[in-house]
C-alpha cells in the first residue's frame, strides 16, 4: 500500500459542509469532541457483549450502524486534520515510526505492555 489515500472522501465532505454552510460550526474545538461523542456511540454497539455477541452484531442489520458510527468518526477526524493542515498519511507513517522505536519486536512481541513495562 503505497498510501492512504482518501482524496474523494474528504472532497465530498467540505462540498457537503460549504453547501450547508457549516464551516462556521466546525472548529477543532467542535470537531474534536464530535468525534469523540461518535467514538462514544461506536462503543455503546460493543458494551456488556460477550465475544460470541459481538461476533453475532456483526452479522446481523445493526453491523450496518456500526459501519455509520465509523464513518461519522472518520468524517470529523478528516474534517479536522483538513482544517489544521495535518497531512494525515504523514502524520499516521510518523507515529508507527516512533511506536516501532518504543516497542521493539524483540521486546513486545505477542505482549501488552506499556512500553514503560517492557
Amino acid at each position: 500500500m503505497d498510501g492512504l489515500d482518501l482524496s474523494s472522501a474528504m472532497e465530498k465532505l467540505i462540498n457537503f459542509r460549504h453547501e450547508r454552510n457549516w464551516e462556521q460550526f466546525h472548529t477543532p474545538k467542535n470537531l474534536s469532541m464530535s468525534i469523540s461523542i461518535e467514538s462514544a456511540e461506536l462503543m455503546e454497539h460493543f458494551q456488556w457483549k460477550n465475544d460470541r455477541e459481538i461476533q453475532d452484531l456483526l452479522q446481523a442489520l445493526e453491523f450496518e450502524s456500526v459501519k455509520e458510527e465509523i464513518a461519522d468518526i472518520a468524517s470529523y477526524l478528516l474534517l479536522l486534520t483538513h482544517d489544521l493542515g495535518i497531512d494525515l498519511n504523514k502524520a499516521i507513517t510518523e507515529k508507527v515510526k516512533k511506536n516501532e522505536e518504543k516497542y521493539p519486536v524483540e521486546k513486545c512481541k505477542g505482549k501488552h505492555n506499556k512500553y514503560t513495562e517492557l
